[in-house]
C-alpha cells in the first residue's frame, strides 16, 4: 500500500509539473544576481528540520531581505530569529485558492525575489516544489532536480558529491545566489521562566541528558542513558533528565536505573535555556540535538541507525557517537564516557 501511495503522489507531482512547466522562464535566472529579498520555503512539520534551515539565514543576512514559509508547527521554532525580515505560515488551503488573501499576499512579497524550496536534497517532496512554484510566479525560482521539482524550478542545483551533511547540502541550494555560502545553525536568544532559572540555581554544575526521540526504534537503548547518568553522577555534575510530550515515562525509567533529577515539563525556550547553561548536553540524534548545537552546547549526540555524516555536526565542541554496530550495552556506555571524557 505505501508503494502505491508514492507511486501515485509522483504521478500526480508530474501532473503539476506539466501544468505549471513553463520553458521561458529561463530569463528568470537574471533576478540570481539583481534580486534583493529571498524567500526560503521550508514546510516539513519537525523541528529538527526548522533549526536545519537557520544556516541559510545566516549565509544571506548581510546581502539579502530574508523571509521564511514554514509549517504552523515550525513557526514558534523561527519566531525571533535573527536575521529574518519575516515568517509567514504556510496554510494548505490556501495553496487551492487563488482568491485567498495569505496567497496574494505572499506572492506580491515574492514577485521580483528569488524563491529557493529547500526540501530535501534526497527525495523528491511534492508540496513544497509546488508551493515555490505558485508563490515564486514573479520571481526566480530555485530547487533541487528531483522528479517533477526540475519542471518547477527555473534553476535547479544537484547535490554536492563531496557531503551528505545536511547543513553543506541545504547551504549548497544557496549556491546560485551566494559563492560558496556558509552559515551555522542559531536560535533566538532562549526566554527562561521562573521554574528553569530556580533549577539551573539549584544545581550550579548540571548536565541536560534528554533520552527521547521521535522516532522510538531509532532511539539508543534506556540503560545506555542510565548508566550515563551514573557517570555523570561521579563526576560531580547533576543530570537533568529531560522529556518531551508522552516521553515523562521514558524519563522516570532511565532515573529509576540511574541517578540524577526529574526536569519540569519544559517548553522549547525553557529546554534551550537549559542546554545553554549545562556543561555537556547528552541526547539522540533529534530535534533537540539540532537545539543543543543552535544554543551552543557542548553537545554529546548518540546515533542510533541513522547516517551520522548526514544528520550529525562533526565540529569541536561537539562529539557525534556513532553506537549502531556496537555490540552490547557495555560497549556503548564505553563509547560515550569516552567522548565525555
Amino acid at each position: 500500500m505505501h508503494r502505491l501511495e508514492v507511486v501515485l503522489r509522483r504521478l500526480v507531482g508530474w501532473l503539476f509539473a506539466l501544468l505549471f512547466f513553463r520553458p521561458w522562464r529561463a530569463s528568470r535566472r537574471a533576478l540570481l544576481s539583481t534580486a534583493k529579498r529571498v524567500v526560503l520555503v521550508r514546510i516539513d512539520a519537525r523541528v529538527g528540520e526548522a533549526l536545519l534551515t537557520t544556516p541559510l539565514v545566516a549565509a544571506l543576512e548581510k546581502t539579502h531581505e530574508v523571509h521564511l514559509v514554514v509549517h504552523p508547527k515550525c513557526a514558534r521554532v523561527l519566531e525571533g530569529l535573527p536575521g529574518v525580515a519575516g515568517l509567514h505560515v504556510f496554510e494548505r488551503a490556501w495553496l487551492w485558492n487563488p482568491f485567498s488573501p495569505q496567497r496574494r499576499a505572499l506572492m506580491a512579497l515574492c514577485e521580483g525575489a528569488v524563491v529557493v524550496n529547500a526540501a530535501s536534497w534526497v527525495e523528491y517532496s511534492g508540496t513544497p516544489s509546488l508551493v515555490a512554484r505558485v508563490l515564486g510566479a514573479g520571481g526566480c525560482v530555485v530547487g533541487p532536480p528531483l522528479g517533477p521539482a526540475r519542471l518547477l524550478a527555473d534553476v535547479t542545483v544537484p547535490p554536492r558529491a563531496d557531503t551528505r551533511r545536511e547543513v553543506d547540502q541545504r547551504l549548497h541550494y544557496l549556491s546560485p545566489l551566494v559563492p560558496a555560502p556558509t552559515g551555522a545553525m542559531r536560535f533566538r536568544t532562549p526566554r527562561a521562566t521562573p521554574s528553569v532559572e530556580a533549577l539551573v540555581a539549584q544545581h550550579p554544575s548540571f548536565a541536560v541528558v534528554n533520552p527521547g526521540g521521535r522516532l522510538g526504534e531509532r532511539r539508543v537503548p534506556t540503560p545506555v542513558f542510565s548508566r550515563v547518568t551514573r557517570h555523570l553522577t561521579a563526576k560531580g555534575v547533576t543530570p537533568v533528565v529531560t522529556w518531551g510530550p508522552g516521553e515523562e515515562a521514558l524519563a522516570r525509567e532511565v532515573l529509576d536505573d540511574g541517578q540524577g533529577v526529574l526536569a519540569p515539563p519544559t517548553s522549547l525556550d525553557e529546554l534551550a535555556f537549559l542546554m545553554s547553561r549545562a556543561r555537556v548536553v547528552v541526547c539522540n540524534n533529534t530535534g533537540p540535538m539540532h537545539l543543543s548545537v543552535a544554543v551552543g552546547a557542548k553537545t554529546v549526540a548518540l546515533f542510533w541507525r541513522m547516517p551520522t555524516e548526514q544528520w550529525g555536526h562533526p565540529f569541536a565542541p561537539h562529539a557525534m557517537v556513532e553506537l549502531t554496530n556496537e555490540p552490547n550495552v557495555e560497549a556503548m556506555v564505553a563509547r560515550v564516557v569516552a567522548a565525555l571524557e
